[in-house]
């Protein structure tokens, strides 16, 4: 390789091409203003001349580093997978880059990574859910970074969001259950502390407990990480505490996936000997069997939304909007009526 190479400008593109520079720029930045003959002249010239954009001038043209920050609680499983998908689709979109990171669901450790992804210049973050700490929010605001929540929505909290009511949505699914005969109810959840959404969705349980006339205090409750062999050992732990139990309501599909393939291996049938079910409606809650009962919520459609509003928060074309996402029931063959001896 010729180390003395030097590396190709705008106006050696804008000189290959017969163009000015401007329309070398306008070619790569908003290509649509450009004729189609003009623009192919150009494109072949950079393809030519290995051409590459100017980063740092970029960035400083426009006081932006078009990069956009998203940290997720967890990259084990696929809970989050189809709406980061769709997100980074839409920020690509627009012309960002997404840098994701994973704090596995600790809080000191979320906090380090915000701070990491803001001195490498991301514009705006996309977080999980609304708990933590006051001070992170307060660190974001001195920073005048703009941050997104999604994966969850309240009516209560001012801060923007994309996503649905947690709580809501896991009480439909309850009255449901309910609604089929249920009274012996056992929840294997994710871990409450620190995690806003696992919170709401025991608390839509016990809401459609107490308006059927039930004593939520008296339901048993297993927190666990989101695991399927997790999953698994809650459903033994929920037995082992009450055998009468005729369902299982899981705070996600991976929990309830472990929970169903750990009861098959204990003997019982799902769901004539106990039903099973999830939140969220991934992939594997429609190829395991008998296919899960869960709520389905709209991941795609969270992600291309968040990234819509969160790069207009950047570009400051938005104050700052919430939007709430409805989810809704997938009734699946995990959950029939309970027998008549239970």
């Amino acid at each position: 390789m010729d180390s003395a190479r030097s590396i190709p400008t705008l106006d050696d593109v804008a000189k290959a091409a017969g163009v000015s520079t401007a329309t070398v720029s306008r070619c790569l930045n908003t290509p649509d203003r450009v004729v189609e003959r003009t623009r192919k002249r150009v494109m072949a010239a950079v393809e030519e001349l290995g051409y590459t954009p100017n980063f740092g001038a970029r960035v400083m043209a426009a006081k932006r580093t078009f990069t956009i920050g998203a940290i997720i609680p967890t990259m084990d499983n696929a809970i989050f997978a189809r709406g980061l998908q769709a997100f980074q689709e839409e920020l690509h979109a627009r012309g960002y880059t997404l840098l994701v990171s994973s704090s596995a669901y600790q809080p000191k450790v979320e906090e380090e990574q915000i701070r990491a992804l803001i001195a490498r210049g991301a514009d705006g973050l996309l977080l999980i859910g609304y708990d933590r700490d006051a001070s992170v929010y307060e660190y974001l605001e001195r920073q005048q970074v703009p941050a997104l929540i999604a994966w969850a929505y309240s009516d209560a909290n001012p801060r923007p969001a994309i996503g649905f009511d947690n709580r809501a949505s896991m009480h439909a699914l309850a009255h449901a259950v309910i609604a089929k005969g249920h009274r012996k109810i056992g929840v294997i959840s994710g871990v409450c502390q620190g995690n806003d959404r696992a919170t709401r969705r025991l608390e839509g349980v016990k809401d459609a407990l107490r308006e059927a006339g039930l004593d939520p205090d008296a339901m048993p409750i297993i927190e666990t990480t989101y695991d399927i062999e997790n999953g698994g050992n809650a459903l033994e732990q929920l037995l082992a505490l009450s055998s009468d139990l005729s369902v299982i309501m899981c705070g996600n599909d991976v929990l309830a996936v472990g929970a169903l393939l750990r009861a098959k291996q204990l003997g019982l049938k799902v769901p004539d000997d106990l039903s099973i079910t999830g939140f969220d409606d991934i992939e594997l809650a429609q190829i395991v069997s008998p296919l899960l009962t869960t709520v389905h919520v709209p991941h795609r459609k969270m992600g291309r939304q968040a990234a819509i509003e969160l790069t207009a928060l950047v570009e400051k074309t938005s104050l700052g909007k919430s939007l709430e996402l409805k989810s809704h029931l997938k009734i699946r063959g995990s959950l029939s009526a309970p027998k008549p001896n239970l």
